[in-house]
């Protein structure tokens, strides 16, 4: 499935628009679902112009309208959940994501007009991604990775499901 996120060149009206519209299509026979909204309310705000979710790659592709184009692996997005599940809720409660490389997206659904949640295939599907945060991922995403990396070494912990990690 391939999941298309295009903001409008124009403004709406909030109160007629309040939720964004979504129509099914299909693309060289796979089924292809579009979302439309309105832009970004914040200015500051990189503007996304388009979301494509890559299920065989396990990678969701997000473009801004500043030129950046984004390839965030599903596994990644995941891991660094901003779900409380995740980060805690203070400096310090973060809890270490393992075995989770075989993670997908199943589902995005737009957050109003400046987010999307994600649903994993793990069941996980609290966390909010707004648009600061997806682009900060894409322009920090080598660094995070590494330490997403150092800190499964230091717990002695491993990518892997449980499933198939040996021990």
């Amino acid at each position: 499935m391939t999941i298309i996120f295009r903001a409008l060149r124009h403004r709406q009206n909030p109160l007629s628009n309040s939720a964004l519209r979504t129509r099914l299509g299909y693309d060289d026979g796979s089924r292809t679902v579009i979302i439309t909204g309105m832009s970004t309310p914040s200015p500051s705000t990189p503007q996304p112009t388009g979301i494509t979710l890559h299920q065989k790659s396990c990678v969701l592709e997000i473009a801004f309208a500043d030129g950046q184009c984004f390839k965030l692996p599903c596994e990644l997005l995941r891991v660094y959940s901003p779900s409380a599940d995740v980060r805690g809720h203070g400096p310090g409660q973060e809890v270490l994501q393992t075995g989770k490389k075989n993670v997908t997206i199943t589902r995005v659904e737009p957050v109003g007009h400046y987010a999307l949640r994600l649903i994993f295939s793990d069941g996980h599907s609290s966390g909010i991604y707004s648009w600061d945060l997806l682009y900060a991922y894409g322009v920090d995403q080598t660094v995070l990775w590494q330490e997403y990396l150092e800190r499964l070494q230091i717990a002695g912990a491993s990518r892997e499901p449980a499933a198939t990690h040996e021990h």
